[in-house]
């Protein structure tokens, strides 16, 4: 898997990795127990600071979605982590559906436009 950050984008260098990598998992390009680069080894392939990419990692760990282990390095989560993240994007996703006045309907062609 190779990783790219626009530095003209507006979205910040640190959640173009996360939402990279966290695609990368959900979608099962990276399996559980993958080990990912270290946080030095990336920001330097990346050319970005290891502050950056410490976020990233910290994020996706916060998700469930990579665990990180003194002398192991961060490793891809397992299945249960992954779907529990999914679960929680989706329960975030309808919460704010519903605040907005979407319906199920409306909801569900959102992400259908979205997916696409």
């Amino acid at each position: 898997m190779k990783l790219e950050v626009d530095t003209a984008s507006p979205v910040p260098p640190f959640e173009q990795v996360r939402e990279r990598l966290a695609g990368a998992i959900l979608a099962g390009e990276l399996a559980p127990g993958e080990r990912l680069p270290s946080i030095r080894q990336l920001a330097s392939d990346l050319g970005l600071a290891a502050g950056t990419m410490a976020r990233a990692y910290t994020e996706l760990e916060r998700a469930g979605l990579v665990v990180t282990a003194r002398g192991r390095g961060t490793r891809v989560g397992g299945t249960a982590e992954a779907d529990g993240a999914v679960r929680s994007a989706a329960d975030a996703y309808i919460a704010a559906a519903r605040g907005s006045g979407l319906d199920l309907g409306a909801m569900v062609a959102l992400l259908r436009a979205r997916h696409s």
